[in-house]
């Protein structure tokens, strides 16, 4: 029989089936490199909320009002995701890489590779979306008008490797500079939010359904844009090796930073479809410039001052998705199923190689969609492509859970046990929901990305058995060669 490559007791010479050789707790890293519980809050707050929310109330305008609803509803989906995170973190033993070692620590190696697989891609490819957003506001912010694609994409630079100069400066130096961005964004949103709605006309708010289609393409086109929004809930999760007691610190700070921000995403949103007359909101690439106006008539700084909020906004985010794009490959790479590379790291432990090539991949897919689309064309795009590659992930740390759950292995019981299988029972479905509103064609292309990570993941797994990490299958033995017959001599 064919030992199995995730069965270590059937297989010494293999690897147990858990993120990393040694626990993952503050003694395997300075104290002063760790980040506290509102610094980790602040990184899942700052992770959520980028330039996303400054272009999302556009998007979500082409769909009609009733996206408020599903802003809501994917905002109860997400806060069940940061509750079973916290879960995960408490019994995997060691969760450095997040989703990826919850899958593989309950599915072996090759489940844990396909989730790290499609959760890098939709980092770096998220931090494209993110810039795309982004640029919109540069160019309100430096008043130009009608850019060349070069132009935009020059800017997107910027945004891309201004964060990544700082994530090379070492985790202490991203910490301050996520905290700072964070406030400094989110106390004007909320003031959006709230001061907004003294200033709201409800002949501005569109039709319930003004997607021109059935309800079911109003509710995919609100669906992809709200569950991007919201990616970024796993980010202390995913950063688990470099935050202070993760047990706890992981589950408190998911919950938080995804509970303050959905609050202040169905306010901000809400308010900016009030405030910009529908037929306007859906043609612009920044509302709350609009919003502003509208809220200071005549008043040439507003506009000035959201956008450069906006551009802070998106700083700090691709700051805190950097260090996510770096720790995802990080961790696999260590457990020798990404290319050791990305394992490397300098003097300040930063994992420098996947910090440069989690910069190069969205700066050539920038590149890309600058030479052949332009406008919220480019973010729409993107943003697909991320929650398709995101959903799996989700889905995997779901049903491991699951798994769990039903194993004999479980310590809950009662009703602690039904409360547990509520949560990881909902966000499989949760996932589902969302990977099917995404639609046919986005699922399409992300498949074909899945299918040429496997690729390489056989390239990988062929080294491992050579260096016999693994074991190697066990194959049917070749048959020996028939031996000729002699024929005897007639005579």
């Amino acid at each position: 029989m064919a030992i199995s490559e995730s069965n270590p007791a059937a297989n010494p010479a293999a690897k147990p089936a858990t993120s990393g050789d040694k626990p993952m707790s503050p003694r395997n890293a300075s104290k002063a490199n760790l980040l506290g519980l509102t610094s980790a809050t602040g990184l899942v707050i700052g992770s959520i909320v980028g330039t996303g929310v400054f272009t999302m109330p556009a998007v979500l305008a082409g769909a009609g009002t009733m996206s408020i609803l599903v802003l809501a509803v994917i905002a109860c989906g997400a806060l069940l995701l940061a509750v079973l995170f916290g879960q995960l973190s408490k019994r995997v033993p060691n969760s450095d890489g997040g989703l990826y070692a919850y899958a593989r620590h309950e599915f072996g190696d090759f489940a844990g590779y396909l989730v790290g697989w499609c959760y890098w891609i939709q980092t770096w490819a998220g931090n494209a979306a993110i810039v795309a957003s982004w640029v919109f506001y540069v160019d309100s912010l430096l008043g130009l008008k009608n850019p060349s694609g070069m132009t935009n994409w020059g800017i997107a630079l910027v945004g891309l490797w201004v964060p990544a100069a700082i994530n090379l400066a070492g985790v202490r130096q991203m910490s301050w500079f996520q905290n700072v961005t964070v406030v400094l964004k989110f106390v004007p949103l909320l003031f959006v939010g709230v001061v907004g709605w003294f200033f709201v006309k409800a002949a501005n708010f569109g039709a319930f359904n003004a997607s021109g289609g059935s309800l079911h393409t109003a509710i995919g086109i609100a669906a992809g844009v709200a569950l991007f929004s919201f990616i970024g809930v796993e980010a202390a999760a995913m950063t688990a090796k470099r935050v202070e007691d993760p047990v706890k610190n992981v589950g408190r700070a998911s919950l938080i930073g995804t509970a303050l921000s959905a609050v202040l995403y169905v306010l901000v949103t809400a308010a900016v479809m009030g405030l910009v007359a529908h037929p306007a909101l859906v043609k612009t690439g920044a509302p709350f410039v609009d919003a502003f106006q509208t809220m200071f008539p005549g008043q040439a700084w507003a506009p000035k001052f959201i956008a450069a909020v906006a551009v802070v906004s998106g700083i700090g985010a691709l700051n805190g998705w950097t260090l996510i794009v770096t720790e995802t490959s990080r961790a696999i790479a260590q457990d020798d199923l990404f290319p050791k590379p990305f394992a490397w790291v300098n003097r300040n432990g930063t994992a420098w190689f996947g910090i440069v090539v989690g910069t190069i991949l969205p700066s050539l897919l920038m590149l890309w969609r600058y030479t052949s689309s332009s406008g919220l064309t480019i973010f729409t795009y993107l943003v697909d492509l991320t929650v398709v590659t995101v959903a799996i992930p989700y889905f995997m740390s779901a049903i491991a859970q699951l798994s769990f759950l039903v194993s004999r292995r479980r310590r809950v019981n009662g009703w602690a046990l039904a409360r547990d299988l509520a949560v990881a029972g909902t966000s499989v479905l949760f996932s589902m929901w969302v990977t099917f509103a995404s639609g046919y064609q986005v699922v399409y292309q992300a498949l074909v990305v899945i299918l040429a990570g496997l690729v390489l993941y056989a390239f990988l797994k062929a080294r491992r058995e050579r260096l016999g990490e693994v074991a190697e299958p066990v194959d049917n033995p070749e048959p020996a060669d028939k031996p000729v017959p002699v024929r005897a001599d007639a005579s």
